[in-house]
């Protein structure tokens, strides 16, 4: 079977550690979408390493690490981080498979990021300006350049049809601030070294590995409400996130689907522009981003922070079917004298418990139900047991909530600092 793994929030949820703590049930972690705009964190020893478009199975020997189809690629990012794996003591090029039919995010794809975001103005999406939106709006449009093609005669033809055709829009958009020139020097050396990794058929692959009995980890990025379909649109990323991606980003049959587990953090936090009826813009969001860490993996840019979506957390789990809850950075919490969390939507005088239509209505207002806070440091706590009663109170409470049970809580950043709730 193939196990899920994936946010359920604006991303950020703590994907990369959960991931690689489960790592050794399993045979393969599948990475099924998104590219080096997801930064996945994992602390060992208190040593942290960020992996941006490598699965997060990587640090461990017996595990195949597979980027699936769904994917898409900046071989300049991809080498760093793959030098930078390696310098950690991953032996990447024995562990990591990658599909020939992901897509490439060439040099101008990142420039049509940045002009059409400049283009904008206050209206900007809060784009990572990697060229995520445009590299996959070239895949659907069916004029992408899969990475499998570096291997073809007739891949530099291929390649100048599309700067050609990507130079013309740029070009629209009277943008100049890039040196194309410099920029594909880096993209063609990058592509020299990469063809020395191994490169497969994924789909036939992981069939191979469900015929004989192996275990599967699909690990998602981003998060649930960053969905093109289901999320807050147009604020969103340029895949599926949702469990649903998996059958297309690995070419996996639901038949094969196994349990899916949803993570979340204790609160709420968002990078970028987009709704956020939870977000707090006084002292108590400061002091949550202060003691989460809440400042991007992959960009340093600082988050906003805000109280816990029910009603969006409820959305999330009904839109994969999730089965199992993780709960990430309860510790952030301690100290807060009172826990709020948003239970419903207040939407032209009407109330709902449902995710409206068009998340971005600015007349939407967060209705708040308030809960005890806890003052102990959960930090060193690694039985259920012991965690202060208050606390164990607001699990249930989300619980009851959600409607599915909690099965991890995260009580710091490190892969120890993790409780494993028995199952009732």
């Amino acid at each position: 079977m193939v196990d899920v793994i994936l946010g359920l929030q604006w991303g950020d949820e703590g994907k990369g550690k959960i991931a690689d703590y489960l790592t050794p049930k399993y045979d393969v972690v599948a990475r099924f979408q998104g590219g080096p705009n997801a930064g996945h964190s994992l602390e060992m020893a208190g040593k942290k390493h960020v992996l941006n478009t490598i699965p997060s199975g990587i640090f461990h020997e017996q595990c195949i690490n597979l980027i699936g189809n769904g994917v898409v690629i900046d071989p300049v990012r991809f080498m760093e981080e793959i030098k930078r794996t390696e310098a950690a003591g991953a032996d990447v090029k024995a562990r990591m498979l990658i599909s020939r039919k992901a897509n490439l995010i060439l040099p101008t794809h990142k420039i049509l990021d940045a002009a059409s975001e400049s283009a904008k103005g206050e209206e900007k999406i809060g784009s990572t300006l990697r060229g995520i939106g445009p590299t996959y709006r070239d895949k659907y449009g069916r004029s992408g350049l899969r990475i499998g093609e570096i291997f073809s005669s007739d891949f530099d033809k291929k390649y100048r049809s599309s700067i050609e055709r990507h130079k013309a829009l740029i070009d629209h958009y009277a943008y100049t601030d890039y040196d194309l020139e410099a920029m594909e020097s880096e993209f063609f050396t990058a592509l020299d070294t990469l063809r020395a990794y191994q490169f497969v058929d994924s789909e036939y692959f992981i069939h191979d590995q469900l015929i004989s009995g192996r275990k599967i980890l699909a690990e998602g990025a981003q998060g649930s409400m960053l969905d093109i379909d289901f999320g807050s649109y147009p604020f969103v990323t340029s895949s599926n996130t949702i469990s649903g991606g998996v059958g297309v980003g690995l070419g996996v049959a639901p038949k094969h689907i196994g349990t899916v587990r949803g993570i979340f953090k204790a609160y709420c936090t968002r990078v970028g522009s987009g709704p956020f009826p939870s977000e707090l813009l006084d002292a108590r969001g400061e002091e949550l981003r202060n003691m989460g860490r809440e400042f991007g993996a992959t960009t340093g840019r600082p988050r906003r922070c805000g109280w816990l979506d029910i009603v969006a957390l409820r959305y999330a789990v009904m839109l994969s079917g999730v089965d199992e809850l993780i709960m990430m950075k309860a510790d952030v919490l301690s100290g807060f004298p009172e826990v709020d969390a948003l239970v419903a939507y207040e939407q032209n005088g009407a109330v709902t418990d449902q995710v409206p239509f068009d998340q971005c209505d600015k007349s939407i207002k967060p209705v708040f139900q308030s809960h005890p806070g806890w003052s102990e440091d959960l930090t060193a706590i690694r039985e259920e047991s012991k965690l202060p009663d208050t606390f164990r109170n607001y699990i249930r409470w989300i619980e009851e909530k959600a409607g599915v049970p909690i099965s991890i809580l995260s009580v710091g950043p490190d892969r120890d600092q993790t409780i494993l709730r028995a199952r009732s």
